[in-house]
């Protein structure tokens, strides 16, 4: 099937930490033999940052921020056999949303893939005006990358036809084991940009188990925390792009994930960073979410948090060779059960369904 996608940006993961998420699964989708077109505005100094050149596997159109521009790539969409437009693209997100169900033809599906399901829900729940409470009902399927059972029920209840979740996962030939980077060396290592939703549990998790751990070092990557006053054994790196991942991720001691309020509160979200870290074979602290246990196995796979004096009480008694063996179990457990391309045989099967479902339908 041709698919044209809709989504913040596959060459950039400036300030876009869907960007591994759409390489990993439509890179997948492709090996299958799916066509890939994947359409991205020009905004947010993304283009300037960029990661990787467009992929052979993938059409990739980057176009003007403009309602011009948004108006050429939508012309596009009804020559596609399934349409999707992604959460969070950040610029003309209603109007590329009302695009596709108006341009795409009659027999195409029409899908929302929702990297960020608790906040879209938050926002839908809050206004009643909100335009994808009444997409819903013109969609053939609404895709998320976490929320599990809460996600798939709270979508169901507002009128989507079809909620599946299709998780992140690992793609072993971009995340894997490298040697250690002097640069990227500390005890504890953690990579997020500074989100408001998100700053308060860096500080619980992060930045509190820094200061009880005065002796050990914290290396903090990510953008806009420039100006943010830190413990003394913190050191920031601002923007680690994705070709330096998997030295970030084997240059510490132990790795940190902290999941956003939202989605720590629904569960079942495990972000990119947990299967790239495991990927990589280091060993993940994560704070505690329910649904942890579906993709690693704490205390053996990876080790869970409540709070910061967990994070501090983990690294007191960490050893390298501790270490080493969490993050190898980690590796093998995501190698055999959470790869992209396993997810992508699973979407492939929910979009061949929706294409049968609809020509019984009509």
């Amino acid at each position: 099937m041709d698919i044209a996608f809709y989504g913040s940006s596959l060459l950039s993961s400036y300030w876009n930490g869907a960007a591994t998420y759409y390489r990993g699964l439509l890179g997948a989708l492709a090996q299958l033999g799916h066509g890939i077109t994947f359409y991205e505005p020009d905004a947010f100094d993304r283009q300037s940052h960029r990661d990787i050149d467009p992929p052979d596997w993938a059409r990739v159109v980057v176009y003007p921020a403009t309602a011009a521009g948004v108006a050429a790539v939508l012309a596009e969409a009804p020559h596609a056999d399934v349409v999707v437009k992604a959460s969070g693209v950040g610029v003309f997100d209603d109007e590329l949303l009302a695009g596709i169900l108006w341009q795409a033809r009659p027999g195409a599906i029409r899908a929302f893939m929702d990297v960020d399901a608790p906040a879209t829900l938050a926002a839908i729940h809050a206004d009643s005006g909100n335009p994808m409470r009444n997409a819903l009902a013109e969609l053939d399927l609404v895709l998320t990358y976490g929320g599990g059972p809460p996600v798939v029920d709270a979508y169901r209840a507002l009128g989507a036809r079809k909620c599946v979740p299709i998780y992140n996962a690992l793609d072993p030939a971009t995340h894997h084991p490298v040697a250690a980077v002097p640069r990227f060396r500390a005890d504890l290592a953690f990579l997020a940009n500074r989100l408001p939703d998100r700053e308060a549990r860096v500080e619980a998790f992060f930045l509190d188990a820094a200061a009880r751990r005065h002796g050990q070092a914290f290396l903090l990557g990510g953008n806009g925390w420039h100006d943010r006053a830190m413990p003394g054994n913190v050191r920031t790196i601002g923007h680690v792009g994705t070709a330096e991942h998997n030295a970030f991720n084997c240059s510490s001691l132990a790795v940190l994930n902290v999941a956003r309020d939202s989605m720590a509160a629904v569960g079942f979200s495990p972000a990119t960073r947990v299967f790239e870290a495991a990927g990589a074979g280091a060993c993940l602290i994560t704070d505690a979410w329910e649904g942890i246990e579906l993709f690693l196995q704490p205390g053996a796979e990876v080790l869970v948090a409540r709070d910061g004096i967990d994070v501090a009480e983990h690294l007191s008694g960490l050893t390298p060779a501790r270490a080493k063996a969490i993050g190898d179990a980690a590796r093998m457990r995501v190698l055999t059960g959470h790869t992209y391309q396993q997810r992508a045989v699973i979407l492939d099967r929910v979009l061949r369904d929706a294409v049968a479902r609809k020509q019984q339908a009509a």
